[in-house]
Parts: C-alpha cells; sequence; structure tokens
C-alpha cells in the first residue's frame, strides 16, 4: 500500500483550485505532515512549484503513474489542522483560491523565497554537533536534502527539543543579533590552558573554568558577564587565546516595546469595576468557562471602560489555561492598546498587523505558533494568529469597514472569528460605541447576546455638540477652515494648557486643481479620478494608484496661467492653522506623515506627552485614543462622506462624529466638541449631536428597509474590468444573463453599469449588484461564474467577487 499525498499548488486558477496528488519518496515518509510545504513538479515541462501538504491517501484505487514530491520545505507544519480547515471554508465562502487563503494566513517571510534553517536550541550530544552541525549552531536545511541518515537524526532531536527549524530570507530581512560566546576547545584542552596561567591571573582562570561549563553550548556575552563577573576585555583576551570564539545569537524582534512599561514581576493590578462592567465580565467569563461560542454585542458608550472590560475577560481566560485574540481597526490604535496590554499581561503579549517589518511579524508569528505568547493584539490579519486553545475573541470597534479585506480572498475578520469560535468553543465579543446596523439588528433578535455600558467610567457626561452650520461663516469671514467658534475654543484651549484634536478626513494640501479659464481639471491619466495637491513634496498625486506628476504652472488644455485649488486637506488645514494661531504646537497625523515605520507610536507618544497642542488628522485619529488633557475635539468639515455614493455613507458619517466626539472629557476636565458642517439638518449629524445611536438607528433601519439594503438584505458583488471599456461591459452584460437564468424570482440583480470611480490603473469597471433573502443555487452560481471567467472567452477580463461588500463606490 503505497502512502500519496495530496498538495495545493502554488498556481492560482479555479483550474488548479483543487488538491493535487503526489508520490510520496521513501525518504520523504517520515518528514511529510499535513500543513508542510513542498516543491512538486507541475505540467508537463521541468516546471517547479510549491504547495501545502493538505491530506494523505492510501493510493489502493490510483493505477496510474505519479509523480513525486521533490523536496520537503518544513520539519514541522506552518499551518496547523484547525488553520487548514479554516482556509478550505474561507476559499469556499470568499471565492478565492484556496492557495491564496493559505498564504494570507502567514507571515510575509514564509511567502517570500525563503531558505530554510536548521539551528541547535538545546546542548547536543558532542557527535551531533560536529557530524551534523559541524561545531556551529545552524546548518543551511539545504545542505541536508540528499542525505537521508542525517534528515532521521535532525527528525529525532526536532521531536527532543534539540533543534529548531527556521527561515531567513535573503536581502529582505535579517535575523536581528546579538553576541554570543561558545567554547572552541574541549575540556581537556580547556584544562591544558590553564597550566600555562601566570598565578595572579584569576580573571582568565574564572573564565576558563565558565568555558568548560558551556561545552557545546552558546551564550549571550552580557548575560556571561552579568552572571559570572568575568570583564569584556578578559573574553576578549580568551579569544585571542583561542578559547572561544564570539557568535552571532539571533533574539526576538520585539515591535513596539516602550521602555516605560513594567517587567513581568511588576504588571498592574485589575481597575475597580462598575456594575455595568461586572455584568459584562460575568457574562463573557461564564461563557469563557462552559466553553460556548456565544456571540457577544458589547455597546459602550465612548469612555465606559470597555478596554477594561477586555482585559479583565481576558485574564479569565489566561487562568483556564486558554489564549486570547483582540483585534482593533487601525494600525494607529495598536501602539495605546498594546501598551496597556503589556501593562497588565507582559511578555505573554504578541503584536501582529502590516506596519511591523517583516522580521519582526515574523518573529511575532513564532512567538504565538510555539506558545510563548497567550495573547494576541493586532489589526484584520491577525484573526489567523496560529494560537492553540483559544478561550476568547475580541473585535474593538467592530462597525469599522477596515475588518473586510477589499483584495482577494475578501474576508471580514467578524466572520472568520466566528468561525474560530466554534471551532474552540471560544466566545466573540464585538465591541463598539456606535455598532454596526447589523450587528444592533442581530442583537435585538437574539442572535447576539447584548451587553450595554450606557455610562462613562468617570461618571462625566458625554461632551455637550456644538454643530456650526458654515455658510453663514463663509459669508462673514471668506473661505476659511475655521469658523469664529473653533477659534475661540482653540485660543481658550492654549491659554489653559489643555490639549485638541482636529479632524478632516482628507490628506494633502487640496483636493483639486481647477483651471478658471476653461474649467478642465487635473486628472490622473490612469484613473477617472481628479489629482490631489501636496505642497510637501510640491507634487499632484493620485491617491488610488500612486501617480505623481509636478504642479503644473499653466493650464495642460488652453494654457492660461489661471489655475486654482479647491477643496482642502490636513497639509493646507495645517498651513492655514499656524498662520491664526502661530503659538500652536501642531502635530499632523495622516497617511503621508505616518508612512514610515514606527511613526504611528512616535506622533502619538510626542501627543501623550504634551509636546504639541493640537493633533490634526485624517479619520485615523477618531477611535480609541484616550489622551485626558485633551478638552476640545473639532471636526472640519463633516458633510466629506455624506455625498458619497454609497448605501452606507449616512451610518459612516454618524460612526465617524460620534467616535471622534468621544476623544473630549475622558478624564476630570469638561470636554467640548465643535462640528463644522454646510449640511446641520442632516438626520446623522443632528444624531450624533444628540449622543443618540437609538434614534440614528432606527430611522437609517427604516431607509434600509425601503432601498431593500443590509441588514434586510444580503448583497454581493461581482466585479470585471478591462483595458477597453466595451470588453468589460460585454463580460458582465454575459454574466447577468447567467444570473437571471439560475436565480429566484425574488433575488435582485441591479446592473451592470460603471462603477461609482469608472475606470482605475488603466482598467475599465463594471459592477452586478445582488441582493437577496435566501437563494439555493446563489453559491453554485457564482461559483460556476467564477470558473467559466478563468476560460479563453475572457481574455484579459478579470472578474471578482465580493461577498457582503462593505462599499458599492
Amino acid at each position: 500500500m503505497v502512502e500519496l499525498a495530496q498538495v495545493v499548488v502554488d498556481v492560482p486558477t479555479m483550474q488548479t483550485n483543487r488538491p493535487y496528488t503526489y508520490q510520496v519518496p521513501v525518504l520523504l515518509e517520515q518528514q511529510l505532515q499535513v500543513g508542510t510545504r513542498v516543491v512538486v513538479p507541475f505540467g508537463n515541462g521541468h516546471r517547479q512549484v510549491q504547495g501545502f501538504v493538505v491530506g494523505f491517501t492510501d493510493g489502493t484505487d490510483y493505477q496510474g503513474k505519479l509523480k513525486p514530491i521533490q523536496a520537503v520545505m518544513d520539519l514541522q507544519p506552518v499551518v496547523n489542522r484547525e488553520l487548514l480547515e479554516l482556509s478550505k471554508w474561507l476559499a469556499d465562502q470568499t471565492y478565492s483560491f484556496w492557495i491564496a487563503c493559505l498564504y494570507t494566513m502567514l507571515p510575509n517571510l514564509l511567502k517570500g523565497k525563503a531558505h530554510r534553517i536548521v539551528r541547535v536550541v538545546d546542548e547536543l550530544a558532542e557527535q551531533d554537533y560536529y557530524d551534523l552541525f559541524a561545531g556551529r549552531d545552524f546548518r543551511d536545511y539545504a545542505d541536508f536534502e540528499n542525505q537521508p541518515e542525517a534528515i532521521a537524526r535532525l527528525l529525532k532531536l526536532k521531536r527532543a527539543g534539540k533543534v529548531r527549524f527556521d527561515y531567513q530570507v535573503e536581502n529582505r530581512a535579517k535575523a536581528k543579533t546579538i553576541t554570543g560566546i561558545r567554547p572552541r576547545l574541549d575540556f581537556e584542552a580547556l584544562e591544558d590552558a590553564r597550566t600555562s596561567l601566570h598565578p595572579n591571573a584569576h580573571a582568565q582562570n574564572r573564565l576558563l573554568s565558565y568555558l568548560q561549563s558551556i561545552i557545546g553550548r552558546t551564550v549571550v556575552q552580557k548575560q556571561a558577564e552579568q552572571q559570572t563577573g568575568i570583564s569584556a576585555a578578559t573574553i576578549n583576551q580568551g579569544v585571542k587565546k583561542g578559547w572561544l570564539e564570539k557568535v552571532p545569537v539571533e533574539v526576538y524582534r520585539t515591535p513596539q516595546a516602550d521602555d516605560r512599561l513594567p517587567d513581568d514581576h511588576h504588571l498592574e493590578a485589575p481597575l475597580q469595576l462598575n456594575a455595568d462592567q461586572q455584568r459584562a465580565v460575568d457574562a463573557i467569563g461564564a461563557q469563557v468557562h462552559s466553553r460556548q461560542a456565544t456571540t457577544f454585542l458589547l455597546q459602550g458608550v465612548t469612555g465606559s471602560g470597555k478596554t477594561e472590560v477586555y482585559l479583565q475577560a481576558i485574564a479569565q481566560a489566561l487562568a483556564e489555561g486558554r489564549t486570547a485574540l483582540m483585534l482593533v481597526p487601525e494600525i494607529s490604535l495598536t501602539p495605546q492598546i498594546v501598551n496597556r496590554f503589556r501593562r497588565r499581561f507582559g511578555s505573554q503579549v504578541a503584536v501582529l498587523h502590516s506596519g511591523l517589518a517583516n522580521g519582526e511579524q515574523y518573529d511575532e508569528w513564532r512567538r504565538i505558533e510555539r506558545g510563548e505568547a497567550k495573547v494576541v493584539v493586532g489589526a484584520r490579519s491577525a484573526v489567523f494568529a496560529p494560537l492553540k486553545q483559544l478561550g476568547l475573541i475580541i473585535l474593538d470597534e467592530e462597525h469599522e469597514s477596515s475588518y473586510k479585506q477589499d483584495e482577494a480572498p475578501r474576508y471580514h475578520a467578524r466572520e472568520v472569528a466566528k468561525w474560530r469560535g466554534r471551532y474552540h468553543g471560544a466566545p466573540v465579543v464585538l465591541g463598539s460605541a456606535t455598532p454596526s446596523l447589523e450587528s444592533r439588528a442581530r442583537a435585538l433578535k437574539g442572535r447576539y447576546q447584548f451587553l450595554r455600558l450606557p455610562h462613562r467610567v468617570n461618571r462625566q457626561p458625554l461632551p455637550p455638540i456644538q454643530v456650526v452650520d458654515m455658510r453663514p461663516e463663509i459669508k462673514r469671514r471668506g473661505e476659511s477652515n475655521f469658523s469664529l467658534p473653533l477659534l475661540t475654543a482653540l485660543n481658550d484651549r492654549l491659554s489653559r494648557g489643555e490639549q485638541s484634536i482636529l479632524m478632516l478626513n482628507r490628506r494633502g494640501f487640496s483636493s483639486f486643481m481647477m483651471c478658471r479659464d476653461c474649467g478642465t481639471v487635473l486628472k490622473c491619466p490612469n484613473c477617472d479620478i481628479s489629482l490631489t495637491l501636496h505642497m510637501d513634496t510640491r507634487t499632484m498625486k493620485c491617491h488610488y494608484c500612486g501617480h505623481e506628476e509636478p504642479i503644473p504652472q499653466v493650464c495642460p488644455h488652453c494654457h492660461s496661467r489661471h489655475i486654482r485649488y479647491y477643496g482642502t486637506g490636513t497639509e493646507k488645514v495645517q498651513a492655514e492653522l499656524e498662520q491664526l494661531l502661530p503659538q500652536a504646537r501642531i502635530i499632523r497625523m495622516d497617511v503621508d506623515t505616518t508612512r514610515r515605520k514606527g511613526m504611528h507610536e512616535k506622533l502619538l507618544r510626542q501627543f501623550g506627552d504634551h509636546q504639541a497642542d493640537v493633533l490634526l488628522g485624517t479619520q485615523m485619529i477618531a477611535k480609541g485614543l484616550d489622551f485626558p488633557n485633551v478638552t476640545l475635539v473639532g471636526v472640519l468639515n463633516a458633510d466629506t462622506g455624506l455625498g458619497l455614493p454609497d448605501f452606507r455613507a449616512s451610518e459612516r458619517t454618524f460612526d465617524l462624529l460620534s467616535q471622534v466626539s468621544g476623544r473630549a472629557g475622558r478624564a476630570d476636565k469638561a470636554g467640548q466638541v465643535i462640528i463644522q458642517t454646510f449640511n446641520p439638518d442632516h438626520y446623522a449629524i443632528q444624531d450624533a449631536q444628540h449622543h443618540d445611536y437609538d434614534r440614528f438607528f432606527y430611522q437609517e433601519m427604516s431607509l434600509r428597509r425601503q432601498a431593500s439594503y443590509p441588514p434586510y438584505y444580503y448583497t454581493v458583488r461581482l466585479m470585471a474590468s478591462h483595458p477597453e471599456e466595451q470588453e468589460a461591459a460585454r463580460a458582465m452584460a454575459e454574466i447577468k444573463t447567467l444570473l437571471e437564468q439560475r436565480l429566484a424570482p425574488q433575488t435582485i440583480v441591479l446592473g451592470p453599469t460603471p462603477r461609482a470611480i469608472a475606470r482605475m490603473k488603466r482598467r475599465y469597471y463594471y459592477q452586478i449588484v445582488i441582493k437577496y433573502k435566501q437563494d439555493p443555487a446563489l453559491h453554485k452560481t457564482l461559483q460556476e461564474i467564477m470558473q467559466k471567467t478563468q476560460s479563453r472567452g475572457f481574455k484579459d477580463v478579470q472578474v471578482s467577487i465580493d461577498p457582503d461588500p462593505q462599499y458599492f463606490m
């Protein structure tokens, strides 16, 4: 009976979106496991591709000749059984390639061209140390690939915990190292060296004794100095005499480490809970204890202490020997949240998000995979953290659209979290001051367990919100980003030494450039969108494809010099504020100023240390930030999102205004919020002004019901793109015909229509929106469309299927 391996190959097409069967060579039988990566031949030529082993079969029914697996890339699985099952479910639910889902779960270093390293992690027998490792602490795995006996010995050492399998990627991420020392001589040779020492050479004598105690091991030099009192100079003498050598020792790269955080022996104690918080912690803790995959909706006003509820619920999961996962929607939120978690749980906390360097991300992933980290804090992709024994999963600010991935696989972290909760018997907590309409509707129907925190923990009222109509302001004072009430309030905070947050949801200097003679708007050559002026780089930029060009001096159409810049952006606001309030110290926080690694944390720390009076930024500063000295929040243009052709526009505006308003008055000092708008009577702005989520919820639900939108209907968006507009339109017309033939009569199919931004990156986009309640034929039909659009008839037409889209733009 021959054992065969089922391998998903790295060839992303629908035709290859299934496991292929390969023969397992005798030499590889002992090292092959489900979840390991392999190199296999594919196709008719000599092409070799990477793949994942997803199962085995005995091969009794197979009569043909099979190709053998060429090499095994891992000594241990990089995808465990749970994540393998999850990847298959994810591919099915998001209409994605299985191989893409597998790679989504791994850190970047494991997606690149990594070479494998076998590293010594514990003391080896002298024969193994010198035979296998030639007296070094690591070897390239490729050195053993044609040595089955050596591989068998390595596997035995791995099972005993003596060696470890690592990956290194050349020119991308190097392991971080510090200096280590190890003996170059055996015990007897070191003893012989002692006989030649001068009687007064006490330090060198101590060094020789120490080296005899660490034969076959490598020790960090600083650690050796601290333990023995031997100086660096004495160690250097030992190197010169050939007694020992200095070698690099790999250490973990810990992201966002704050020197002011306590060590594991001086962690912060839990805070005293109020009655509402205690009820929430008790309810969640009961489900952790009974291993029930209950989904909770925790709705708490801004400043109500949701984070403390999370911390104490996680502590209960840890006390039961389980692990916990905490997701936040923005990278900008992670520094404050991570520091708070580390003050409570110390080195048990790991961080995962796209802002980490590849090496940091890989090191944190390894700590989690090895069980060294029990609590993971991260953004959307952290939902795939390889935690074992998951006891609790939390999504903070659950209403945020950033939990949905825009590119394949188009998953929503909330749905992945619920899947993992069911797998582990772990409750999932969705927390927000302004829950999504879908989550609140599910809570009211009893599908989620509803918990509320209606009061701020400091017993302060929510800050009063003043809405300023900018129409009369513009008439009185001319064009300005600042109304008189906001300017007065900013001056008042400066005089009192208090801080302010100003939010404008548009980065750059100006929205667009237009010629006043012919009306030409400078557009991106690749996209159907105007270019944005950036004064810091003195360029016009496209925020969709990245196209960049110099600021023109004359109109490219009529050659007039009468060019004017319209709209506003964070750069322009900063320049104006510096003129109006020259004494104010301003920190600007947007995509441009936070592009460099670590800038989120650096800017927030500067503001927290009172090195600035005003924090000016885009929506990344609206949520989760907690600065006790902030008493004023200003929203410069609340209408930015209201005019978008999107059914969630009002909900997003209400959420954003409510969230940013909650940044004011979070400590003992009273807060104030000023919202500037040209549309003061809009219900989203009115309800935000009165902190009335319930009123907004019922009004918005009524409109959604009338228009047949979520949560009353589920939605799917199909998109086709092609360099030629007629080809994109033709493909979508063909798909529309198929949908109408197969789907239930009550299912609504809208389109095809050009997308709101019809051209992007030199491709034209057409879309179809499907709205349905239940349609048994839908899933199979969409799978068939994925297969069909890979055929020759759809040459160069790219088709994507997005279940539960967050935008229709």
